[in-house]
């Protein structure tokens, strides 16, 4: 069951976050204030986040709530598919951002004697003591977006105001072997589908120290209890710019949710480096 979890954590390369953008503002720096104000800047970053995850989950509805912690190489180990990109774009003061992760994994999962639980798909709840073996599948789409405003914009330093919703959407796919003397040997496979939708507030500030180094930071909260979740995230990088068109990111990231509803249970802390290569249209 720690496959499933790990589905969330390449929240990893991943985020996919969570809408957190990736890029350095490089489009502060119009040719000219005029042309800044009549065109949209646009920059496309794919990137890496090596986040190991942490917390608890239920692999089905009104399963066992199960403890899960993985360090960056077991997630690595269990990845199939793993694809996670940002869009940024700013007209004048006005800013968006649209983050897009997508990663899918498969575990191998074996455990002793357990207490008594219903399995979807066994006629009857697996006695106590019994041994399971499974084979655990998982598909994670997270999407982010969010608009807003910048409401500092000076040479040394701007600031953003931010407003959006982030979209999760689970895929889990169960295949179980239970054994016990009283029900035998017995397979089941079951396949449960959940999503939901926080709505965000963030903050993003960008600071330049030469032409071509800056440090970014970026936060946001949101949930607030809508479909019975809560999230925050906070992203901190260094940018380097090599050209016009080509740079560089790279920093620390951390997504914290918490999701209980409807007998689901997706309670996890994901968090680790993050590295990006942003292009500028």
């Amino acid at each position: 069951m720690n496959k499933y979890a790990a589905v969330f954590t390449l929240s990893f390369w991943s985020a996919i976050a969570h809408a957190q953008d990736f890029t350095a503002d490089q489009s502060r720096q119009p040719p000219s204030v005029e042309e800044g104000r009549s065109a949209w800047a646009l920059q496309v970053t794919p990137y890496l986040w090596a986040a190991g995850l942490k917390g608890n989950i239920s692999p089905f509805k009104h399963a066992p709530t199960m403890a899960v912690d993985k360090s960056f190489s077991d997630v690595i180990d269990d990845l199939n598919v793993g694809g996670f990109i940002n869009v940024w774009g700013r007209r004048d003061r006005f800013v968006f951002s649209a983050d897009v992760m997508y990663v899918n994994t498969s575990d191998a999962y074996g455990k002793g004697p357990l207490p008594a639980f219903q399995l979807p798909g066994f006629g009857s709840p697996i006695p106590p003591g019994s041994n399971l073996k499974a084979r655990i599948d998982s598909k994670q789409l997270t999407a982010t977006l969010q608009g807003g405003y910048r409401v500092v914009d000076t040479p040394a330093f701007t600031l953003d105001v931010l407003g959006g919703a982030r979209f999760w959407h689970i895929s889990t796919d169960i295949s179980v072997t239970a054994s016990h003397p009283a029900i035998g040997v017995q397979t089941a496979r079951h396949n449960e589908k959940f999503d939901w939708i926080d709505p965000l507030v963030g903050v993003r500030a960008f600071l330049p120290v030469t032409e071509s180094l800056s440090f970014q930071v970026q936060a946001d909260a949101g949930g607030f209890g809508a479909g019975g979740s809560r999230t925050w995230s906070t992203l901190a990088t260094v940018n380097y710019v090599f050209s016009d068109r080509l740079s560089a990111s790279a920093g620390y990231k951390a997504l914290d949710v918490d999701y209980d509803h409807g007998g689901h249970v997706y309670d996890i802390r994901l968090r680790g480096p993050v590295l990006g290569l942003t292009y500028r249209f």
